[in-house]
């Protein structure tokens, strides 16, 4: 949640934070502001006045109309767009928020849960507040312990922090030092971009790609000072010395950009022949009839010896959990357990020595998936990350795991997220299966077979988009919607109910195809549409069943099934054909209809589909 941008340099300062802030914009927006330092001044006075700020409530263009002829300058700024937890959208609850003395101006994403408290007390030290925000009373504590003396604003951070319960990623300014900015994280994501003769900051790696490959990801609890004299500094919150460790980023401008589509879901829907195929290249060798995934063949002993397998995410990655359960239970034979990540911390769950944790984020930086993996590791689990992003948080913190190389998703609504970690999760269970016995040199070369040919089956289904799109159109105005299937299929009606409320706001539930007649059924009218999956699996003829169930009580039927199927095609009014694949990967295919369904469907009713409202991308608050 939130973005944060930053920049110290010789370049115009204003350009790098409004293009950075829109690169972020996915990640929140519900208001943005910049924060710009000007140069050095005669006096400590003139550099406090000379701190410029600007913020808006809405999206950033909102900021752009509002700054407008205004070209504030300086070497040195940061900027925010928020996704609201304390205090409304609105212009005093955005960020940057200043310092009661004017000087400071400070961007945070995250939860700072004892700002009550901090608030009493400054409160009652005379300190007033402008905003609801848990964000100002942080501003105004490290104002407080500047005002004590004998410190600047490094420490004065880092004081504030050892205060501070909670999560943040911020980024401090200091009008009457303008050449340096102060930044920290914890549970929450943070990079330094690395150039000559300038510093990028930044949520993620998507507002720094176009300036600079060489990047320093911050670790839990360590604050760094960035000075265009100095250089970069890093200290932990307890004044232990870090030395920065540089990376290389290995993303591509062109993959952050809309590449001609009108909008980043669509783009990123017809990108999933080409991801899926990244995921499986070096993997899938059927040359030497073998699956390989160093995270796997680094344990064999700990997953051939596995009792049990507990899969955690939320949304779209805890579906990918789903379809999961049935790979690692069909093909490796151990029992799997998925859980909700929000849920699983918050209990007391049995974790015993030996279990293996999986957990599933697009980004790698999901608070509760992040939480529930911690909790699990002091248990004595194992943990096994499935991320999308390369340094992220969740990779760096499991014992193993496995990149999707889906490359960036920018599209708040997960498509080939969901694709790529259920297919590095097929190739997880199959090699794992194989490890254990389970299976043979037969069926592995089948189902490799299989993988191969999804790019290509996928291809075929984008070329029926304006079937889809004609569906759509039947079915816009519709205010409820089931979706429904069994098996592999099941998570694929829980996935594509998702992706419709998510951009269109319609009401959408998925249920497993059989449950329809306990409580649902009450919901079917001809106004109701119902979506099957019915592909020529093992559940087909029961499938075919329930929609016998459902057109007598005359519900309307769209219908995914396979290529020349009649039977349940007979008892749909439209149907969506996915080409023939094994029953275990039927949900790659499955699930794109859906995803260009409630595409077309909310662009139809105007929605707002990269960003829809109250959401944001990465979920980094709890």
């Amino acid at each position: 949640m939130c973005g944060i941008v930053g920049y110290l340099g010789e370049r115009p300062v204003m350009p790098v934070l409004i293009k950075g802030l829109q690169r972020l914009e996915y990640r929140g927006y519900d208001s943005s502001g910049i924060a710009i330092v000007g140069g050095p001044t005669s006096s400590t006075e003139a550099r406090a006045n000379a701190l410029q700020l600007f913020k808006r409530k809405g999206k950033v263009q909102d900021l752009i109309d509002h700054i407008g002829g205004a070209k504030p300058e300086g070497k040195v700024g940061i900027g925010h767009t928020r996704w609201a937890t304390h205090g409304a959208p609105n212009d005093l609850n955005a960020h940057p928020h200043r310092s009661g003395n004017g000087r400071l101006a400070l961007i945070h994403n995250g939860i700072i849960e004892n700002y009550h408290a901090i608030k009493e007390s400054l409160i009652q030290r005379g300190h007033t507040f402008e905003s609801d925000t848990d964000t100002e009373v942080l501003v105004h504590l490290i104002e407080e312990i500047l005002a004590g003396g004998d410190c600047d604003l490094f420490k004065a951070v880092r004081l504030a922090l050892s205060e501070v319960d909670g999560a943040y990623a911020i980024a401090v300014v200091d009008a009457t030092s303008p050449g340096e900015v102060v930044v920290a994280r914890k549970s929450s994501p943070l990079v330094l971009g690395i150039g000559d003769g300038e510093y990028f900051i930044a949520s993620d790696a998507t507002p720094i790609v176009e300036y600079t490959k060489n990047v320093v990801y911050l670790e839990d609890e360590e604050v760094a000072r960035i000075s265009l004299e100095d250089g970069l500094k890093i200290l932990t919150i307890n004044n232990n010395t870090v030395t920065p460790v540089i990376e290389a980023l290995e993303v591509e401008i062109e993959a952050i950009e809309k590449g001609g589509y009108e909008h980043f879901m669509l783009k990123e829907i017809h990108e999933q022949p080409r991801s899926i195929a990244d995921c499986l290249r070096g993997r899938v060798r059927l040359d030497h009839g073998k699956i390989t995934m160093a995270g796997i063949d680094d344990h064999t002993e700990m997953w051939t010896q596995a009792q049990r397998v507990i899969i955690v995410g939320c949304g779209t990655s805890w579906h990918a959990g789903l379809v999961a359960e049935y790979l690692f239970e069909d093909f490796a034979r151990i029992p799997v357990e998925v859980e909700y990540a929000s849920e699983f911390r918050y209990r007391n769950p049995v974790i015993n020595k030996g279990d293996i944790v999986i957990a599933i984020s697009q980004s790698g930086e999901t608070a509760d998936t992040l939480a529930a993996i911690r909790m699990a590791k002091e248990r004595g689990a194992h943990i096994f990350g499935v991320c999308n992003v390369v340094g992220s948080s969740i990779s760096r913190e499991a014992d193993s795991g496995a990149y999707t190389h889906a490359g960036p998703e920018i599209g708040v609504a997960s498509t080939k997220a969901f694709t790529a970690q259920v297919t590095v999760l097929a190739l997880l269970a199959l090699r794992v299966g194989w490890l254990r016995g389970e299976v043979d040199s037969a069926m592995l070369a089948r189902m490799m077979v299989e993988l191969q040919a999804i790019p290509d089956k996928i291809e075929v289904l984008l070329s029926q988009e304006e079937k889809v799109r004609e569906i759509a159109k039947a079915y816009c105005q519709a205010p409820n919607a089931l979706f429904l299937g069994r098996g592999y299929n099941f998570p694929v009606a829980l996935e594509g109910a998702l992706k419709l409320k998510e951009i269109s706001y319609i009401h959408a539930e998925g249920y497993p195809a059989a449950e329809i007649k306990h409580g649902p059924i009450a919901l079917i009218d001809e106004d109701m549409p119902i979506f099957f999956v019915a592909t020529q699996d093992a559940h087909y003829e029961k499938v075919v069943s329930n929609m016998q169930e459902v057109k007598a009580r005359g519900g309307r039927i769209i219908a995914v099934v396979t290529r020349g199927d009649t039977q349940a095609a007979a008892l749909a009014n439209h149907v969506i054909e996915v080409p023939k694949t094994a029953d275990a990967l039927v949900p790659l295919l499955s699930t794109v209809p859906f995803q260009l369904l409630s595409y077309h469907i909310a662009v139809m009713l105007e929605r707002n589909v990269d960003q829809p409202r109250n959401l944001a991308k990465s979920v980094t608050v709890e």
